[in-house]
């Protein structure tokens, strides 16, 4: 065997070195390479797949909502009070002996309960009445009175006995128990049905006699309809049928002088009162429970990933502002009737006046003949149109700040207003507040403010704001990033519905088709709104500043929002995650103007939501 030489070992020795200092440096290149390859790349998809059989089912235990069964609830909860009056009948012994309508009698009773559960409660109730029915004694029947009556079934006399009763009942709530609870604030089960039974005590008192009290049992069944009023269902109209079963010496009929008397006497009747449950939030006790099975596996997964070449993006900001009139936001510009549906970003773009017509024309025509005051006649609304159609009516300014010299208020003057009728077939109307007549569209929580002068119920001067040939104006009075694209709300409009009909004179196709193309092709990363309005208020009550600031601030948070709610509403944002829009107030929402008209430039200006939409677009280079 050929012996290994000091020589050998120590080149043995070397290459094992050099063998332990490549492994990483190889490592290492393998990492530069793959960086090399996908720098460019980003990954679009990934996800897992099963690679072998389950390994392992685990099985758990958890609670969830389910409506059809309840626990109770705490001893504080679901208490009501309830009082009724109403007619019962007396079935005793004698009682078809005479007519029918000498049995019957009135009574009234009241309670209160508690529910336990939906369908389970417990009430107790006091009863005050009295029984008339007929006797067959002469002698001896103590509640007998009157003279000796003839019929066909032989001698009787008349007969009445007062008495009251207390009672405890068990309640079902048969609506509930079949059909399961509705939940707190709920529209269903507006109609319930509830089935009474439980035990009393009656205490007879004495009429005309020296035989005093009498005491005994008495059994309680009653059947229950209740009608609640609104989702709340804290006061309920009852109609109940009830009856009220006492043994057979209710009418001292004991069987006394050879007399088989019946088992049972009967008061049969029908109440009619309401129910009051005394918790502001009645089902807050309720809890809801049920055991749910959960399956849980535990798989070997593999990884897939998916990338693709990735391309230069262009990162930018879209700026736009809507221009609104005094005391106006949009917010109770919602649909009143089916065929009047006012939408407050249409109403901008193209409404007319107040967007309301009188109702009955006859009445105007009666009134201007005789020169009288159209004040107090009935007024609708006007449906919105979409802005981006040819109007058939079109020979009046229509839009809010889109013409730069004709403002969107019409004239009161008569023959104006019937020139317009006869165009356009009604009488558009101004919203009046008692006092003055406004001329253009406002929120109904702003109609009773007062103005500081009589000029500023109408519009008479435009400057062109909303439209495109308006962002000079905005350029020069507005805070506008210089990076940022101003485009005009005339703009995002005609981008959103598209750019024809009246819309069309107030925008730029370029324009449009830039905004077309950012929201088609881009990723939108973020959207602000920011809504304004002026310091104007003419309140001079107790804690003036204090109510102009809560005005105006309201003013500038609603008009921010109802941009907000018009953009979550267009089919190109309908992927956009309601995480991505941030809603704020410019300005702490009230910007100072010393102008005490509200239809100057600087009012106007001051009266918006600035919009700034943020994205990233593919890069052409």
């Amino acid at each position: 065997m050929k012996q290994i030489t000091f020589v050998h070992k120590t080149w043995v020795l070397l290459l094992g070195i050099l063998a332990i200092y490549a492994l990483p440096v190889q490592s290492q290149e393998k990492k530069d390479e793959f960086y090399n390859r996908y720098k460019d790349y980003r990954e679009v998809l990934r996800d897992t797949a099963d690679y072998v059989a389950p390994l392992e089912t685990q099985v758990r235990r958890d609670s969830i909502l389910d409506p059809v069964r309840v626990v109770t609830n705490k001893f504080g909860k679901n208490w009501f009070f309830f009082a009724t009056g109403g007619l019962h009948t007396f079935r005793g012994d004698y009682s078809n002996w005479g007519k029918f309508n000498g049995t019957l009698s009135p009574e009234w009773s009241v309670g209160m309960g508690k529910w336990f559960t939906p369908g389970i409660g417990l009430k107790m109730e006091f009863i005050r009445s009295q029984s008339k029915g007929y006797t067959a004694y002469t002698k001896g029947g103590y509640y007998g009175y009157g003279d000796i009556l003839n019929g066909s079934k032989g001698e009787y006399r008349k007969m009445k006995t007062g008495w009251w009763d207390i009672s405890a009942s068990a309640i079902l709530n048969l609506s509930r128990l079949f059909l399961g609870y509705e939940g707190y604030y709920s529209p269903k089960r507006m109609n319930q049905f509830m089935l009474n039974a439980g035990i009393g005590g009656v205490h007879h008192l004495g009429y005309e006699h020296s035989h005093g009290s009498d005491n005994e049992w008495s059994g309680h069944l009653e059947l229950q309809y209740s009608r609640f009023f609104n989702k709340k269902k804290r006061v309920s109209l009852d109609i109940k049928a009830r009856g009220l079963f006492y043994q057979t010496n209710f009418d001292l009929e004991y069987g006394q002088n050879n007399y088989a008397a019946h088992k049972w006497d009967l008061n049969a009747g029908i109440h009619v009162g309401f129910t009051l449950y005394l918790d502001k939030a009645r089902s807050n006790g309720w809890a809801h429970g049920r055991t749910q099975l959960y399956q849980r596996d535990y798989r070997e997964r593999k990884i897939l990933v998916v990338r693709e070449r990735e391309k230069m993006v262009d990162y930018g900001t879209m700026t736009f502002y809507v221009f609104y009139p005094n005391n106006y936001s949009g917010r109770d510009d919602a649909p009143q009737n089916a065929t009047a549906t006012v939408n407050a970003i249409d109403y901008l773009a193209g409404g007319i006046f107040t967007q309301k017509k009188y109702v009955d024309d006859k009445a105007v025509d009666t009134r201007m003949n005789k020169g009288l005051a159209l004040e107090g006649l009935s007024i609708a609304d006007l449906p919105t149109e979409n802005a981006d159609k040819n109007f058939d009516i079109n020979y009046v300014p229509r839009g809010y700040e889109m013409l730069k010299d004709r403002p969107l208020s019409l004239s009161l003057n008569t023959d104006d207003m019937k020139a317009f009728r006869q165009k356009a077939g009604f009488y558009y109307a101004p919203i009046f507040d008692g006092l003055h007549a406004w001329q253009y569209r406002i929120d109904n929580a702003t109609q009773r403010q007062q103005l500081l002068s009589s000029d500023n119920y109408m519009e008479t001067a435009s400057f062109g704001l909303n439209a495109h040939n308006g962002l000079d104006i905005i350029r020069r009075h507005m805070s506008v990033d210089e990076k940022d694209e101003l485009v005009s709300f005339a703009d995002v409009y005609a981008a959103m519905n598209s750019n024809e009909g009246y819309i069309a004179q107030f925008t730029d196709a370029a324009t449009v088709e830039r905004i077309k193309d950012i929201l088609e092709n881009g990723y939108i990363t973020m959207i602000q709104a920011e809504g304004l309005a002026t310091s104007q208020d003419n309140y001079t009550g107790a804690n003036a500043d204090q109510v102009g600031i809560q005005r105006n601030s309201a003013l500038s948070q609603n008009r921010a929002n109802t941009v907000i709610s018009w953009l979550k509403g267009k089919k190109q944002l309908n992927e956009v995650a309601s995480q991505i829009y941030l809603v704020n107030r410019m300005d702490n929402g009230i910007s100072p103007v010393e102008d005490r008209s509200t239809r100057g430039l600087d009012a106007k200006l001051n009266r918006c939501t600035k919009i700034r939409i943020h994205y990233m677009l593919k890069s052409d280079k």
